[in-house]
């Protein structure tokens, strides 16, 4: 049974950005059914807060200390307390924001929180197979029973205490610009990992060097069909698989106290 208006729940989406002056607009437009949207820019120096601010967006400026904490942030200037929380690469598709509106005109029910597919395009085709898809992820939730929890910056995921259900429909992730942008990507995103992970006691071994890459290549593209996306889908598996040897090898040489990353030149 749908709610009346005057006492359907609100939502505000939240956005955490740095310079996506190409990619902001198409994200905004697709979350005009909220109603707010808050955007949280690491003092982009494109013209993001711009357009942003040209849309309609709220625009709250930060240094950026972390994805998880970016994000929490967000979360917590938000006006309502149902949050959508979306990249500045992601839109929300139609079917989604039917689900979406729907869940909203039944009041959320007892759910704390929902999730839903997200569905990326690599380089021209979207993939709909292997490790890339469904990929599942808590993004509309109660900031009242949940939020961006935990101490992981990188890989950061929502959580909230309470029932969580599924959606139908696709959030649209456009994740990379270049193949040269993931590649550095997700290196960056290696390092970040070996080092939470070696902060918290885990440690490599030869055999996780060897097999942990092989692994995700195999599963991905054989065992979860990542071969029917074609070569987008053989290039990406190869992709992740190598972003497990870096996060492997950055974990080895961190715990054996040798330089991962360039340590900046020194002061005069």
């Amino acid at each position: 049974m749908n709610v009346s208006s005057s006492h359907r729940p609100a939502i505000s989406a939240c956005i955490i950005a740095f310079n996506e002056a190409d990619r902001i607009g198409d994200c905004l437009a697709s979350l005009a059914f909220c109603d707010e949207i808050v955007l949280v820019d690491s003092y982009s120096t494109d013209r993001t807060v711009a357009i942003a601010q040209a849309m309609g967006a709220r625009v709250l400026q930060r240094a950026f200390d972390g994805f998880r904490s970016q994000k929490q942030y967000a979360v917590e200037q938000a006006r309502h307390d149902w949050v959508l929380c979306l990249d500045a690469d992601e839109r929300v598709g139609d079917t989604l924001r039917a689900s979406i509106l729907q869940a909203r005109d039944d009041g959320f029910g007892t759910a704390a929180g929902y999730r839903f597919a997200r569905l990326s395009e690599y380089f021209g085709r979207f993939l709909r197979h292997g490790n890339a898809y469904p990929d599942r992820v808590l993004r509309l939730f109660d900031r009242r029973r949940g939020g961006w929890r935990g101490k992981r910056e990188v890989h950061e995921a929502a959580s909230v205490d309470g029932h969580v259900q599924t959606l139908t429909g696709d959030l649209i992730h456009y994740p990379y610009r270049s193949l040269e942008q993931q590649l550095a990507k997700t290196q960056r995103y290696a390092r970040m990992m070996a080092e939470h992970d070696f902060a918290r006691g885990r440690r490599a071994t030869l055999t996780a060097l060897v097999l942990s890459p092989a692994w995700r290549f195999w599963r991905g593209y054989l065992l979860r069909g990542g071969f029917r996306d074609g070569w987008h889908g053989l290039v990406y598996a190869y992709v992740r698989a190598n972003y497990v040897r870096q996060k492997a090898i950055m974990l080895w040489m961190i715990q054996h106290g040798l330089p991962v990353a360039t340590p900046p030149p020194p002061e005069d």
